[in-house]
């Protein structure tokens, strides 16, 4: 388990990473987020306002966290495959003084993070934020990955590259 502070919006955030198989509460999930793999080379999306990323966002209504996450790999990767749990980020504001009741988002959420293996590539169309895609080794992305990479991060991903067909601490990569 992983744990750092941020300063998001002038106020410090602590974020707690923690691996798990069954999803935290539905309506304190604020994001979902993923790392996608295509013979055994990470897909990275270049978005119109925050440089190169990996594949997340908010749920529609209506969605489940895992679709929420397909979604976002089509719209910004334009990547299809299967999907597994790795956990979630728990985004803690309870030391976060500019947090209030009218916050768009909970005191307490999370931001839960899946695995994808790509199945199938469709044409790139830069129709929604993203504007190009790539792979890279899974070791190069702190040269691509904007404002710094983060151990915590690191952690995450790692998750991901060890979590394949089922099996778990085996390293893949």
């Amino acid at each position: 388990m992983a744990e750092t502070y941020v300063n998001w919006g002038n106020g410090k955030v602590k974020l707690t990473w923690e691996r798990g198989d069954a999803l935290p509460p539905r309506q304190l999930i604020t994001s979902v987020h993923g790392f996608c793999f295509y013979q055994k080379q990470l897909l990275l999306v270049k978005l119109k306002h925050r440089g190169w990323d990996f594949p997340g966002g908010h749920i529609e209504e209506g969605e489940t966290p895992e679709r929420c996450f397909q979604r976002e790999a089509l719209e910004e990767g334009y990547a299809t495959g299967k999907c597994q749990l790795l956990g979630w980020v728990v985004v803690d504001h309870g030391e976060n003084p500019n947090w209030d009741k009218t916050s768009p988002y909970p005191k307490v959420g999370y931001q839960v993070y899946y695995r994808m293996e790509i199945e199938a590539l469709h044409p790139f169309g830069a129709e929604f934020e993203s504007v190009e895609r790539q792979f890279i080794s899974p070791e190069e992305i702190s040269n691509y990955y904007h404002g710094g990479w983060r151990d915590f991060y690191q952690e995450i991903l790692d998750a991901a590259c060890h979590l394949e067909d089922g099996l778990e601490g085996v390293d893949l990569y």
